[in-house]
């Protein structure tokens, strides 16, 4: 499919042009507009050659929602893949629905629980359970401990939220030695640590929509040469 430039750029795409000498031309505002454009067109298709993306749900921003950028989510499925030890491994993505998709796009068969505030992901079927960060341990008793890999993407970057949400990391994860993995604000570093002893990782997630606060990506083992290790 061909790709349209946004209308602040291309304008009226259909007018005709009389004269050369009175050709159109672009603001300064317009030109990097357009430089943008074209630049991230160039990445995406970079990123995705070889190698076919998910479909996603479109984002819903009231609630919170921001898809991680292709390859970001390529990498954090194929973390969960090396740490996956075998076909019964489990594991739990918390308010990641992005990365639910790139887990399953990759191996189908892989042993994955979406814990999700969004209803539309009940398309999921079984693979989906409803979440609400603010009932951090209402799920179902089936879960509980039922998990050797956890990723949780807190919806939002307050203390609240980060506390609620380990408190369900802490409800799904075996008791044995479990690998977690966090993705939030760079703010929440100190917060990570002194709830989940989580160290953060050189690796730096970037999403499909462009947010202002830098994220980071923390983990309770130590990936060594993966994620660009832990970064102290």
């Amino acid at each position: 499919m061909e790709q349209e430039l946004p209308q602040t750029v291309s304008g009226h795409q259909n007018d005709a042009v009389e004269d050369d000498d009175d050709a159109p031309t672009l603001s300064l505002e317009a030109l990097e507009a357009l430089k943008e454009f074209l630049t991230e067109q160039s990445h995406s298709l970079n990123d995705t050659a070889g190698e076919t993306a998910p479909a996603l749900i479109s984002e819903d921003w009231r609630m919170s929602q921001f898809w991680y950028d292709h390859h970001t989510a390529q990498t954090l499925a194929q973390e969960v893949l090396t740490l996956r030890k075998s076909d019964s491994t489990r594991v739990a993505c918390v308010a990641c629905p992005s990365l639910y998709a790139y887990l399953k796009n990759i191996d189908s068969d892989v042993s994955v629980q979406l814990l999700e505030y969004d209803t539309r992901f009940e398309q999921y079927g079984s693979d989906f359970t409803f979440y609400d960060y603010n009932q951090p341990e209402d799920l179902p008793f089936e879960l509980k401990h039922g998990f050797d890999i956890v990723v949780a993407d807190p919806p939002y970057l307050s203390q609240e939220c980060l506390e609620k949400v380990s408190k369900t990391v802490s409800f799904l994860a075996r008791p044995e030695n479990p690998y977690l993995l966090l993705l939030t604000g760079e703010v929440q570093k100190e917060r990570a640590a002194e709830l989940m002893g989580l160290h953060p990782c050189g690796f730096r997630p970037r999403h499909s929509s462009k947010l202002g606060n830098e994220f980071r990506l923390f983990t309770s083992y130590d990936p060594e040469t993966r994620l660009g290790g832990w970064d102290n």
